[in-house]
């Protein structure tokens, strides 16, 4: 590989890739380390544009018998070296499926999107239906397979078609299957995931567990979707995660191939900063991994920096939860998004209906999609209970999360925000007082409009939501600490300014609690400012050198929707 290389973004055919002698970092060693475990089925979960299709479809042009004339694919790369693995390119039936496409609103979307990629599948072997192969029944099925058939032919189509090639063939069928949990994703999001978990529980199951066809399966996608959902009957299931020390260099660049990759392309002089922008995924053992899309993005526009990964996805699941998500979770992606990192424990099988109510499922989401990197590991008591630091994955995450944050606060709202934010640093308290109430009205409910919401829409959910966008939108000038506590207790926020000559802010916010004799925000505002005295909470801003005018004590009393600020 030199500089005059081309990179070409978004190819996911190996083929298409070794053919036109694009920028390609040699990953055959899967190949041989997969074919070596032996394993009947295989499931590997890696973030978005890791490159898994580009890995699924080595795999097909490795084994599949359409590519038996094409050894010349392989030539020159590490599989390519030992007789043993080239006698095995070219000898398989091969059936290739990706559900990365079937993204749909309705459960009736995605049953029509899924039969389109299974009765895609059957047409491009309709050379089945010549000779005698077929009965008169299984040409009858074979036509019935079509788009907009019924979720229980299609649940066992595949099944059926690997019944066919190894009649034809043989030899019994490699089954590759990528992206398998985007569907999942999106019913999940859209209300629909007791129908899908019902279709794909028969669907792997029939395809993956009883096919008497199957010699080996691999299947890929960004989570590990619980055995109980849709893996119920797969005991055959030999599962490979993030934390996994299997296959931990197949997918994503190392460092030494990156700087390799650097050096050849004349952008060796921009290693430590590549390294700061888009270092920092861990898979097992494997420390600085790098996000294949991004590097390949990097060196295509001559060492632009951008967040070209993070820009690829419009990440809605996470958005989702975290800005429906309880105080707790905020506080922790306050906490996040100032650099700081947190310990939790961790269940790496995501149990959708746990969402809304586990933070715990939410980081080890948010882990599975490379959003969160570990950064130690503990083995706590005698149980020795895995217990797990985390913090943002590099510059280019922390960008994402911010940009998400802001898309909170988008059009008239951000306009409106931003007005609270100027309003706040004029000491225009009467302007405060409309600017917030505005923003509360407009986005209260959408902190609170998850898959479950409250009974009553619960006013920390917002309040949590705002100061995570001051967070993100006075970074540059403010260092913002949070002292914690949610439901109807206090949620004091100060402001300290980088700038020791400006002005220093300490917010307490207060919900109207009928329990403490409160009548009327008023009385609730009053409260919150007698508060901030009894605590002495300018007393931290004091010794650091803020002297007493510099410093603005807000009190922020809410009752449902509305807002009083003194």
């Amino acid at each position: 590989m030199d500089s005059k290389t081309l990179v070409n973004i978004g190819i996911q055919r190996f083929d298409r890739l070794i053919e036109q002698e694009r920028f390609y970092i040699d990953k055959t060693d899967f190949i041989r380390e997969w074919w070596n475990t032996g394993s009947e089925v295989t499931l590997i979960t890696r973030p978005r544009r890791f490159g898994k299709t580009l890995n699924m479809s080595m795999l097909e042009c490795f084994f599949s018998i359409r590519y038996a004339e094409r050894s010349d694919l392989f030539e020159g790369l590490s599989i390519w070296e030992e007789e043993k693995y080239r006698q095995l390119q070219g000898t398989f039936p091969v059936i290739f499926l990706s559900f990365a496409n079937v993204k749909a609103s309705t459960y009736k979307e995605m049953e029509f999107k899924l039969t389109k990629v299974i009765a895609d599948l059957y047409e491009e072997n309709r050379c089945l239906m010549m000779g005698d192969l077929l009965s008169d029944n299984e040409r009858k099925y074979y036509d019935n397979i079509k788009i907009g058939m019924t979720g229980e032919l299609a649940a066992d189509a595949v099944h059926s078609m690997a019944n066919f090639m190894q009649r034809l063939y043989k030899k019994d069928v490699i089954i590759i299957l990528d992206e398998y949990d985007t569907p999942m994703h999106e019913a999940w999001l859209n209300g629909y995931w007791d129908q899908a978990v019902e279709f794909f529980r028969e669907f792997f199951n029939s395809t993956f567990k009883t096919n008497p066809y199957l010699y080996r399966g691999m299947i890929t996608g960004i989570t590990r979707i619980s055995k109980e959902s849709i893996f119920s009957d797969l005991n055959n299931l030999n599962v490979i995660t993030t934390t996994s020390d299997e296959y931990a260099t197949a997918f994503g660049f190392t460092e030494e191939e990156v700087f390799q990759a650097l050096d050849d392309m004349g952008l060796g002089a921009e290693k430590q900063e590549v390294k700061r922008w888009y270092d920092g995924f861990t898979f097992g053992e494997y420390t600085d991994i790098y996000n294949p899309w991004s590097i390949s993005s990097f060196i295509a526009k001559k060492g632009k920096y951008d967040a070209y990964w993070a820009n690829t996805s419009g990440n809605g699941l996470v958005n989702s939860l975290i800005r429906t998500g309880n105080a707790e979770l905020k506080q922790t992606m306050e906490a996040l998004l100032q650099g700081k990192s947190f310990v939790t424990e961790l269940d790496e099988q995501i149990v959708y209906d746990q969402l809304d109510d586990d933070d715990n499922a939410v980081w080890s989401l948010l882990l599975a999609a490379g959003y969160l990197k570990i950064v130690n590991l503990e083995y706590i008591g005698i149980r020795k209970t895995k217990t797990y630091t985390l913090t943002i994955t590099n510059m280019e995450t922390l960008g994402m999360f911010e940009n998400m944050v802001k898309g909170w606060f988008k059009g008239s709202v951000r306009i409106v925000y931003n007005e609270f934010i100027k309003a706040m640093l004029n000491d225009n308290v009467r302007m405060m007082n409309a600017f917030m109430n505005k923003v509360a009205l407009n986005t209260f409910s959408f902190f609170d409009s998850g898959n479950k919401p409250s009974e009553e829409t619960e006013p920390e959910r917002f309040y949590h939501g705002f100061v995570l966008g001051m967070v993100v939108n006075l970074a540059d000038t403010y260092k913002i600490q949070s002292n914690r506590e949610s439901g109807y207790g206090r949620y004091d926020v100060m402001l300290k300014p980088f700038d020791k000559g400006g002005k220093a802010f300490i917010f307490e916010f207060k919900v109207l609690n009928p329990y403490e004799d409160e009548k009327t925000l008023k009385e609730t505002l009053a409260n919150a400012h007698s508060q901030i005295e009894e605590k002495q909470y300018e007393a931290e801003l004091i010794s650091e050198g803020f002297a007493p005018g510099q410093i603005r004590k807000y009190g922020f009393a809410f009752q449902g929707k509305t807002c009083l600020i003194g």
